[in-house]
């Protein structure tokens, strides 16, 4: 909880008087943050389904495993607003009328934990996916297979849960409060500061050792290559110049979401103090407001993924067509104005490629790497 208030040498009616007002000046601000996650909730659910409506088929250019990884991806991004947010908000009417069931509160920072940890190792897994793809292309098929993507996508998925079971248990080795600054079941991690240490080492820096060190990587490369070209005046270098727009966001983004709420753990737990209401708030569901940006990085800034978007929605929209030979002759038309065209260098090198490096980040490559791909079937 936050800890604006210092009682050392303050009589008892002054600390009656400021916990009051504090009272009132949170309750005032309820409405407010309600209103603030119920809109990110909208947004990161509505954001997802239109997700899933594309990836849940092929799309061009993205390999099966970079589909099994996005649409984990999906999963958990899905989760903050179909169970974290209800969850919460949950608990924070409860504990309008009555002190809450605590087990119930334990339960929820259990789930809250889980799926923020979660979709951490799906973006660290998402990252390294793209960095082999893009600089092994050749070995991709053999280093990557379909056993060993799942294999991680299920270590996403299990690990967490595993690392943060103690949270779910009342009596266990960490306490839970309920947050009325942020909304949020939080673990106390000033109540075991061992546990709440070891665990930003085993999720957030190694997710972000991992995804700093493939990034990196690929925007030296991309950057190489785009001077590479622009000495050589080969169409100015635009392929490497829309990497380099990809790869910095989607690092930016992820350090502004995540940053500050590991932050204000590491200070709750080796201090024992909170942080101001508003700072409290943002920090802690800057995470899920990730679960919406990744939507736009990993999915709509990709041509392909657009591509496809439109011809389902068309799709959708055609079966409004009052007759059968007008959606067919529609149906083809769109398919024919949808479904991209690519020249054969493209699409041979699409098949080896992954989420936002779709044809993009494999011009990364030097030209005799490039050129010793096995041809297609």
């Amino acid at each position: 909880m936050m800890s604006g208030i210092n009682n050392l040498s303050i009589p008892s009616t002054d600390v009656d008087l400021n916990v009051t007002d504090l009272q009132r000046t949170l309750e005032a601000h309820r409405t407010i943050k309600i209103g603030i996650i119920s809109v990110l909730g909208v947004m990161i659910t509505l954001g997802n389904i239109a997700v899933v409506m594309v990836i849940a088929s092929a799309v061009s250019g993205w390999s099966r495993n970079s589909r099994y990884f996005l649409l984990s991806l999906t999963g958990a991004d899905s989760a903050f607003g179909l169970l974290i947010m209800p969850l919460n908000l949950c608990v924070s009417f409860m504990k309008e009328y009555n002190g809450g069931p605590d087990p119930f509160c334990h339960v929820v920072a259990f789930f809250n934990a889980t799926i923020y940890s979660t979709c951490m190792y799906t973006l660290a897994t998402i990252s390294l996916e793209r960095y082999i793809a893009v600089f092994y292309p050749l070995k991709y098929s053999t280093v990557l297979t379909r056993r060993r993507a799942l294999l991680l996508i299920a270590f996403a998925w299990g690990f967490p849960p595993v690392l943060l079971v103690p949270i779910s248990f009342p009596a266990g080795i960490i306490e839970v409060r309920f947050s009325r600054a942020s909304l949020v079941c939080n673990p106390l991690y000033s109540s075991n500061v061992s546990y709440s240490l070891s665990l930003t080492c085993f999720i957030f820096f190694p997710c972000s050792a991992i995804m700093t060190f493939c990034n990196l990587r690929l925007w030296i490369a991309a950057k190489r290559q785009r001077l590479k070209l622009r000495r050589h005046s080969w169409g100015g270098g635009y392929r490497p110049k829309v990497a380099l727009r990809v790869l910095v966001p989607v690092m930016t983004v992820y350090y502004t979401c995540w940053t500050p709420c590991m932050v204000i753990m590491l200070y709750n737990a080796i201090s024992g103090s909170g942080v101001p209401e508003w700072i409290e708030f943002i920090a802690v569901w800057l995470p899920t407001s990730n679960g919406f940006l990744n939507c736009i990085f990993y999915f709509w800034i990709n041509h392909s993924f657009r591509r496809k978007f439109h011809l389902v929605l068309q799709r959708l929209c055609l079966g409004l067509c009052p007759g059968s030979d007008s959606d067919s002759s529609c149906v083809n038309s769109v398919e024919s104005s949808v479904v991209p065209r690519w020249n054969g260098n493209c699409s041979l090198h699409e098949r080896f490629s992954s989420v936002s490096s779709t044809c993009t980040l494999l011009t990364l490559m030097p030209p005799q790497t490039s050129v010793r791909q096995p041809e297609p079937a």
